[in-house]
């Protein structure tokens, strides 16, 4: 029953508890950062291992945490790990870190972090609130991967960096969409992606 009910907290934010696409939470850096797969990439990664860790430690201390400061607690620890993941990412992948710019100390004011916090590890064990976080984060970085790579693609001709639309192509007459790297189209196909996801899942759909 254990190993069911976490499965299902791995896999419900990857489409029906969607933190992007269902909650409507962390769509500011899901504009900002997807103009290419890379940053994309490495911003989802980061927010995985920032929600994953600061779950697993709020629901270690969450019978020590005294309620009236549970924020000021809450703040501290994802604060913490965001340093350390700006620290790891400005030394051994700058390139990616420069085009982040202020967004990974965003991270700290990402609703979907708070939101796990306050609405799972709060209230359960470290193991399940770890999973959650894990999924929450891979649910995040799904919707900026779909993103990054149809506005990538379309808009500059690359993949991660490296063309791979064919000349032929241009020489036909195709031109890169200059609107794909502008952040109203990310608004766009993210309206796109969830009218998709609740055309597919009617069970979305408010009543």
């Amino acid at each position: 029953m254990a190993q069911i009910k976490n499965s299902k907290l791995l896999a419900n934010p990857l489409n029906l508890q969607n933190p992007i696409t269902v909650q409507v939470l962390g769509i500011c850096s899901s504009l900002a950062v997807t103009v290419q797969m890379k940053p994309a990439f490495v911003m989802g990664l980061s927010v995985t291992l920032v929600t994953a860790f600061s779950n697993l430690i709020i629901s270690a201390l969450r019978n020590t945490i005294p309620n009236r400061i549970r924020i000021i607690v809450q703040l501290v620890v994802v604060a913490a790990l965001v340093i350390i993941v700006d620290q790891a990412l400005k030394a051994y992948v700058y390139d990616v870190w420069k085009q982040l710019s202020v967004f990974v100390g965003l991270i700290i004011t990402n609703c979907i972090l708070m939101g796990r916090l306050e609405a799972f590890a709060m209230g359960n064990k470290p193991i399940p609130s770890f999973i959650d976080g894990i999924g929450n984060g891979l649910g995040y970085s799904i919707i900026l991967l779909t993103l990054a790579f149809i506005r990538e693609l379309l808009g500059s001709g690359s993949i991660w960096g490296y063309k791979v639309m064919p000349p032929l192509v241009y020489q036909l007459g195709y031109e890169n969409n200059g609107l794909m790297i502008l952040p109203p189209m990310a608004v766009i196909l993210i309206g796109l992606i969830i009218w998709a996801q609740r055309s597919w899942k009617k069970e979305l759909i408010e009543k």
